[in-house]
């Protein structure tokens, strides 16, 4: 993807805060260091992000990347250059938007538009009002598709591409239980009308807390990515995730089983003490002054130093992998 129109592929990326960033490709193929997209009017892009009540109770929500700051005069939160005071009257938490985004000319005036997922399974265009050398990003949009918002069941990751083969830009979507839906476009190459959704690929067998399966298995959060891998002339599926898997490695000795529940029996009263701390801080009956809040934190800490030694002397009971499946297109 040349973004800019250069000569030089350039590197597009989403974030957990919702930013989408930009690492512009250089001659000699290395990448200049990434820089937040924004808009026609300087406004950094962030779908669904920003500022707004907490959905929870009192107190605001900022989706989006910040910085917290505590003073002897208090807590504060940092956001896009403004500065935000948390207190137990009005507290301030902060979250993301998981944003996803695909640079593609979906309206085939020749520059590119951003399609941009996010947490809740919405997908929005970002149209590109400028040219192919200079963008200008206009105000960004839900898709629709047969008259209803584009919206899949979490974390949509969108791709624009030809599937159908009729020369116009189809839109197919990733989604948070792993499975790929298609869009297809019934309008012009330059006017895109998207129909009700189809499944390409179904959803896969999440499993949730341990035990997991030792056997390689698809997860969640697809990714994906269409080309035309085997050559004839087809698109196919390229598509990314993540899951949960228990680690290969041999069945622990009686003496090693033996250890492993004497430590597990150790933290299991510093593990309940943590969770009554977490309570204090961030439960329904949570301490409201800050001398109280530090306080809490300063016993999270000491008790961390105590649990962290005992956990590492267990064996992990999962990990994570990430792995690409590829569906060869019939």
């Amino acid at each position: 993807m040349d973004i800019d129109g250069d000569g030089h592929p350039d590197l597009l990326s989403g974030s957990w805060p919702g930013e989408l960033f930009l690492f512009r490709g250089a001659a000699d193929r290395s990448f200049a260091a990434p820089e937040m997209i924004k808009n026609k009017n300087g406004e950094i892009i962030n779908v669904a992000g920003g500022i707004g009540n907490h959905p929870e109770g009192e107190g605001i929500l900022i989706r989006g990347t910040t910085q917290w700051e505590t003073t002897a005069e208090g807590t504060f939160v940092i956001y896009q250059g403004k500065r935000f005071e948390s207190t137990p009257e009005k507290p301030v938490a902060t979250s993301g938007t998981a944003s996803t985004a695909h640079a593609a000319d979906w309206d085939g005036d020749g520059d590119f538009d951003l399609l941009v997922g996010e947490f809740h399974g919405s997908v929005h265009l970002v149209p590109n009002e400028g040219t192919a050398k200079s963008c200008a990003f206009g105000k960004e949009r839900p898709m629709q598709a047969a008259g209803r918002a584009v919206r899949v069941n979490g974390k949509a990751a969108p791709f624009a591409a030809d599937w159908d083969g009729d020369g116009d830009l189809d839109l197919i979507v990733g989604t948070d239980d792993g499975s790929v839906v298609l869009f297809r476009n019934t309008g012009a190459r330059t006017t895109p009308e998207l129909a009700a959704p189809v499944q390409l690929v179904g959803p896969s067998e999440v499993r949730y807390g341990v035990p997991v399966p030792k056997e390689v298995r698809r997860g969640s959060r697809s990714k994906i990515c269409v080309a035309d891998w085997n050559g004839d002339g087809r698109p196919d599926l390229l598509v990314g995730d993540r899951t949960d898997q228990k680690p290969d490695r041999p069945e622990p000795t009686p003496e090693e089983k033996a250890k492993q529940e004497q430590i597990r029996k150790e933290l299991e009263p510093l593990e309940k003490q943590m969770g009554e701390l977490f309570q204090k801080l961030y439960g329904s009956s949570r301490v409201r002054t800050t001398d109280e809040k530090n306080k809490v934190r300063e016993e999270i800490d000491e008790l961390s130093k105590r649990t962290r030694p005992l956990r590492a002397q267990l064996p992990r009971e999962s990990e994570t992998h990430g792995w690409v499946w590829l569906f060869l297109r019939k």
